[in-house]
């Protein structure tokens, strides 16, 4: 009988390190000779070596005939490097275990099979993969297995090697024995079923192991934050081909959630903001799929480098404490951006952030954008997880000059509110925002120079609130799912007298998996503003049409109604809908696509009229999300719609 202790790891690892164990070579070490007869004092330096007749190598002559010639030339030279293909044979009767699937991956020859090798080489790998495949039918439970190897030539001048399985009978648990799950009470039959091993059941690693592993984990999760399962002992009988298991088991006793503590040398913040983000509450059920949740959010806060979340015993033997070891991230970033768009022009933003700010968590950025239509500069406060997690407080105080086709507007805002939003690594259902702005904007639009004013001063306070509802399945690059938004702005503006609307926007888009390697994807738009005829609003609260964010193949904004100087003029509704194809291969992608929509003057949007735009994208997938260039042209274009637009951005078009 024989005892196997089976590691805690995970069977690749295993395999892993014996495909890594070094190669040893037998060198032929030649017997002492004999003492020499000689002096070593009177040996004459500069005297000729005596004749050593019986010493030499046979050297082949390689253009004599060899005995058995055809023999040797089925053989590959030692220095004649020749491709190969690997063939596997006898795993066919084991398709219970992936033993097949695990070859191929950890295979060195398989690894080879694209470039030349010598016989030396050949050999040495099969050997390589001898001891692996060994490795793997004993992990599935064929304790006896035999692998045998053969070389041969191909048809098309190549090698096959073959790896030939012979894997012997399964052994398989004669008793299984686990200790210790009496203590967990009433939950003892739902553990133990967690283990999944069996009387009767194949010893496999595998299996053993992933079962252990789960069975502590949902012990964890299930108010058990100490219980360990320890090391699976198996005692194997090979004339019985058959196996007895002994496990281990400490559930460590139930116990809630107690105090947060946090320690560390620098800790950007303390335990009150950490309860904060916590989804745990002091006396709920212990849980560690909460431990984990609590250490990947202070990760993603950006001002926490390294972190340890774990629990510990507290003065209550009821109560589990959670302890947080946290140390600061470099808190300073300095970020840019570079874009392009027909109508927009080229424009380069920068921002300097400093994420902690005034603590805890807040951040305070500097932003500045130069364009050629466009300049800004903007500061923002952005406090995360204000009293609650994943809400943000957000202030923002700038200035900016806008040069459009449409209009110039000159204006200083000041803005505030609450919002929930997505990130990159928690995509969230629902989304919200609400606040107010305060505007001061001076404009001017062909409009207002018709009718004897070159510029116009409004006084605009808005309350925005918006609220979307998203079932994709990425953030920056979805491949299925959809989205749908809403946004309602209350607005005053003044302007010789007070004029109240409502501007009201709603988006939806979906994304449809059409193969593998293509994804259909579709949005459409309507918007309305109710209460004010266009000529009371400011140019920019009006809707506009046209550009990369919009109907590609126009340039920004100059879909809609025009002047008599043919510039737009925007609208109080408007109608949008895309359709593309996303096509990639690999880190690479090309999207067709056609654009349709338009601006009415009206506040119901009529449908009709659109106009349409068509094109071909580009697209590189890079870590941080796709890179966008759009080229598009106009399908019926008016006078002075230019007849090729480009577009450059992150992130795809919607």
């Amino acid at each position: 009988m024989a005892r196997v202790a089976f590691l805690r790891a995970s069977f690749v690892a295993l395999a892993l390190s014996c495909m890594c164990s070094p190669v040893t070579r037998a060198f032929a070490q030649q017997a002492d000779a004999p003492p020499s007869a000689t002096d070593p004092g009177q040996i004459d330096a500069e005297a000729p070596l005596d004749a050593m007749p019986d010493i030499g190598v046979a050297w082949p002559d390689m253009a004599a005939p060899v005995a058995g010639e055809e023999a040797v030339a089925a053989q590959p030279a030692d220095l004649t490097e020749r491709r190969y293909k690997v063939v596997l044979e006898g795993v066919e009767a084991l398709s219970a275990t992936p033993v097949r699937e695990r070859f191929e991956t950890l295979s060195t020859l398989k690894a080879g099979e694209k470039s030349a090798a010598n016989s030396a080489q050949i050999q040495r790998r099969i050997r390589q993969d001898s001891a692996m495949l060994d490795t793997i039918l004993r992990a599935s439970g064929h304790y006896d297995a035999q692998i045998d190897s053969e070389v041969e030539n191909a048809a098309d001048g190549a090698l096959t090697v073959k790896m030939i399985v012979t894997a012997g009978p399964l052994y398989r648990f004669e008793s299984v024995q686990i200790s210790g799950l009496d203590k967990a009470g009433e939950q003892k039959d739902a553990f133990n079923a967690i283990l999944g091993v069996e009387a009767q059941d194949a010893v496999d690693a595998d299996d053993l192991t992933s079962g252990a592993e789960g069975l502590e984990r949902t012990m964890r999760q299930s108010g058990y934050p100490f219980a360990t399962v320890g090391e699976p002992d198996v005692l194997l009988d090979h004339d019985t081909r058959a196996a007895t298991l002994t496990l281990d088991v400490d559930p460590g006793g139930k116990r809630n959630f107690g105090t947060i503590l946090v320690a560390g040398e620098k800790p950007p913040f303390g335990a009150e903001h950490v309860k904060d983000i916590a989804r745990f509450r002091t006396g709920e059920p212990f849980n560690q799929l909460m431990i984990e949740d609590l250490r990947r959010a202070l990760i993603a806060t950006g001002v926490v480098g390294t972190v340890s979340v774990d629990p510990v015993p507290a003065s209550d033997p009821a109560l589990a404490d959670v302890r947080v070891v946290m140390e600061p991230a470099p808190l300073r970033s300095i970020a840019g951006e570079l874009g392009y768009g027909t109508g927009e022009g080229i424009r380069a933003e920068a921002s300097w952030t400093h994420r902690n700010f005034f603590g805890p968590e807040g951040a305070f950025t500097l932003r500045g954008v130069a364009g050629t239509r466009e300049q800004q500069a903007y500061g923002v406060l952005r406090k995360s997880n204000f009293r609650k997690r994943d809400v943000v407080l957000n202030a923002r105080l700038g200035a900016s000059n806008i040069n459009r086709s449409a209009y110039d507007a000159r204006t200083v805002e000041f803005g505030f509110g609450l919002e929930r939003q997505s990130n990159i690594i928690w995509q969230k259902r629902w989304t919200w925002s609400g606040g107010a702005e305060l505007i001061a904007t001076d404009e001017r639009d062909m409009t207002a120079g018709i009718l004897g004013a070159t510029r116009r001063t409004y006084l605009i306070a808005a309350a925005p609130v918006t609220l979307g509802y998203d079932r994709s399945n990425d953030l920056l690059d979805p491949t299925r799912g959809f989205r749908l938004g809403v946004r309602v702005s209350p607005e005053l503006s003044l302007r010789k007298g007070t004029t109240g609307y409502v501007r009201l926007q709603l988006d939806g888009s979906a994304y449809v998996p059409a193969s593998d390697n293509v994804v259909i994807a579709g949005r459409v738009r309507f918007g309305s503003i109710a209460g004010a005829s266009t000529l009371d609003l400011a140019p920019s609260r009006r809707f506009y049409a046209g550009g990369g964010s919009s109907v590609r193949g126009y340039g920004y904004q100059q879909i809609g109604p025009r002047d008599a100087a043919n510039d737009p003029v925007g609208g109080r509704s408007l109608a949008e809908f895309s359709l593309e194809a996303r096509v990639r291969w690999r880190e690479f992608g090309i999207v067709p696509f056609v654009d349709g929509g338009n601006i009415y003057s009206g506040q119901t949007p009529r449908l009709s009229g659109f106009r349409y735009g068509a094109g071909l994208g580009v697209r590189y997938h890079s870590n941080f999300g796709p890179i966008r260039v759009d080229v598009g042209t106009p399908i019926n274009p008016r006078k002075g719609d230019t007849p090729v637009t480009v577009f450059v951005s992150l992130g795809q078009a919607f």
